[in-house]
């Protein structure tokens, strides 16, 4: 598949790259956590994370205010999986190179959305890049061997454990965690979990 760049104009409709941060001291204390040897590790926030400078300026100015959460996504992945959104936008900041595999909210028909509508993008190493809350992404793709480490800031508690709620509407079975909609292809971990299989086609890699 086509890989653009966080830096084309095909991105802008996705998200956008926020300039002005300084992340060098946040990417040395995303080093200093080692990779899992497979698979993908995720912590919505991490101590040695928040004490960085970038964690107030991340929440006073990336969420104008709000109490954020500084976690990581990290390990080893070249799949899609799954897709999930949030009612707000998600900041990614990586210490290499990574993937995005990015769909579009309004392309769901009926619960379902076609994977073949799903495009990709590679962000470089310090870039601090916002996806949107129309944006469905789910875990950054390795662009090499070595694996990726990727900051994720979101408001504080999102992505940690609820009690599900009784389906009022097809949009609540999607609803995975606290602000989590998340949508599985048939062959994920998470479908055999239960999450609502959304994502119909190819599982796609890069």
């Amino acid at each position: 598949m086509k890989i653009y760049s966080v830096n084309d104009p095909e991105f802008s409709e996705y998200g956008k790259v926020l300039e002005g941060y300084d992340t060098a001291e946040l990417i040395k204390a995303m080093n200093d956590i080692a990779l899992p040897e497979e698979g993908v590790a995720y912590e919505p926030w991490i101590d040695s994370l928040e004490k960085c400078s970038i964690f107030s300026a991340l929440s006073e100015n990336g969420f104008g205010g709000m109490p954020i959460e500084l976690g990581m996504c990290w390990g080893h992945n070249k799949s899609l999986n799954c897709l999930e959104y949030h009612r707000n936008s998600e900041i990614n900041i990586g210490c290499s190179d990574f993937i995005l595999l990015l769909a579009k909210q309004e392309k769901i028909i009926d619960g379902v959305l076609d994977t073949a509508d799903v495009k990709a993008f590679r962000a470089p190493a310090g870039a601090v890049v916002e996806v949107y809350a129309t944006s469905l992404h789910y875990a950054p793709c390795q662009t090499s061997d070595e694996g990726f480490r990727v900051a994720i800031v979101l408001p504080r508690e999102t992505n940690t454990d609820i009690t599900r709620p009784e389906p009022k509407n097809l949009e609540d079975k999607m609803l995975w965690a606290r602000n989590k909609w998340l949508l599985a292809h048939e062959e994920s971990a998470e479908a055999g979990q239960g999450a609502y299989i959304g994502l119909k086609g190819e599982n796609l890699s890069v």
